[in-house]
């Protein structure tokens, strides 16, 4: 600190310094500055703090160092903002961090317009319920953090306590529990560098402005499942249990409440990770809508009558191409990744034998980090929640 090294001036000489007869030779007398500081009180006295600040404190350069490093390891805050901090408020620590908290969430603000693909999804689970959300940011390197992936998984937990205030439309048993759900919720955190209770709103600006970065939280699920039937999970891309940046979701259920689920605790996470590999939109073809069928019907007719073959022929081709559209987007027509021999639906066929139980696909649900964004960037459309049914 270079003034450590400054003469030290009491308040006393401040003053007399401002209102001694050496600055009438610029035209102003000892009285009009002890009139204009007495009249103006209170910018004195704050001009005077910033003074002593400045000149009156001698810290060691040792002790200048430990306490840059206690509060960079308590904020984890750029070691120029830490230092900044410490200077303004005298090398004060507690004043310090109060100070970049303030200038954080300034910061945050500032921070808020810029895109934020990146991230993670957390993932929290109890009985028959699940809840996911997207927290996003800017690069991947934040997503690596440790503060920013307990936040999410701090924020994954206080989904799972809420009920979702309406039904998706989409998916049943799915209720949309995004940041106009979670926001004025209370987090009760027990980290180092982040403790104590504070609203969402204002962890994800604390956590931001820790990181110099974006941080969003974008949207989340609750997931519910009758009472005899099985929920399974799958994260790909796991930096720690809970965390991810694609999500499946598969609700298995069982005809017989008296029935065995030790079977399904085997095949479900299987079936979890083919949702995540295999990307389907539909669970059944009843469910693929009237429109996109019609649609690509007629691009499959344009491309059979290219061929100039007979009409009958080419409407071979149309239905041939047609169940391959529907293998590729309907989750119970698909090859099983785990066994492409089988189709899923053979594989719950196989299961409900087993079991000695109809076993079916209640519904299934993939996210996964940053989809939709580049799109509602482009067209300013509605962001994509899901590929879920």
């Amino acid at each position: 600190m270079a003034s450590s090294r400054g003469a030290k001036f009491s308040s006393e000489i401040f003053y007399k310094t401002l209102s001694c007869g050496r600055y009438s030779e610029h035209g102003y007398s000892r009285g009009f500055y002890t009139a204009e500081i007495r009249r103006s009180a209170d910018d004195s006295q704050c001009a005077l703090k910033v003074f002593l600040r400045k000149f009156s404190v001698e810290v060691p350069a040792s002790e200048q160092m430990s306490l840059i490093k206690q509060l960079r390891e308590r904020t984890s805050a750029p070691i120029k903002d830490v230092k900044s901090s410490l200077i303004h408020c005298n090398w004060d620590i507690e004043a310090a961090q109060k100070d970049l908290r303030k200038r954080g969430v300034v910061l945050a603000s500032k921070k808020s317009s810029r895109t934020a693909a990146e991230g993670l999804l957390a993932l929290a689970q109890k009985e028959n319920k699940v809840a996911v959300i997207e927290l996003n940011c800017e690069t991947d390197f934040v997503a690596r953090n440790e503060i920013f992936q307990y936040l999410a998984l701090s924020l994954a937990k206080l989904a799972l306590g809420t009920e979702g205030s309406f039904q998706s439309q989409q998916v049943p048993n799915h209720f949309p529990v995004g940041p106009e759900h979670l926001e004025k919720f209370k987090l009760s955190f027990d980290h180092p560098k982040l403790h104590g209770e504070t609203t969402v709103q204002s962890a994800i600006a604390d956590v931001a402005a820790m990181m110099g970065e974006n941080v969003r939280l974008r949207r989340g699920f609750t997931i519910s499942a009758p009472s005899h039937s099985l929920i399974s999970t799958y994260l790909h891309t796991s930096p720690q249990p809970g965390l991810g940046r694609i999500a499946g979701i598969v609700s298995l259920e069982v005809g017989d409440g008296n029935a065995s689920l030790d079977v399904l605790h085997r095949v479900g996470p299987e079936l979890a990770m083919h949702v995540v590999a295999a990307k389907p939109l539909f669970l059944t073809r009843e469910l693929v809508p009237s429109e996109a069928m019609e649609s690509e019907r007629e691009v499959l007719k344009s491309q059979a009558e290219s061929t100039g073959k007979s009409q009958m022929a080419i409407d071979k081709i149309i239905e041939g191409r047609l169940r391959k559209f529907y293998e590729e987007v309907v989750l119970l027509e698909q090859k099983f990744v785990v066994n492409d021999t089988i189709s899923v639906q053979t594989l719950l066929n196989n299961l409900s034998k087993e079991v000695g139980s109809p076993v079916s696909i209640g519904s299934f649900l993939r996210m996964e980090v940053g989809e939709g964004i580049q799109r509602l960037e482009a067209s300013s459309a509605s962001e994509v929640v899901a590929q879920a049914v």
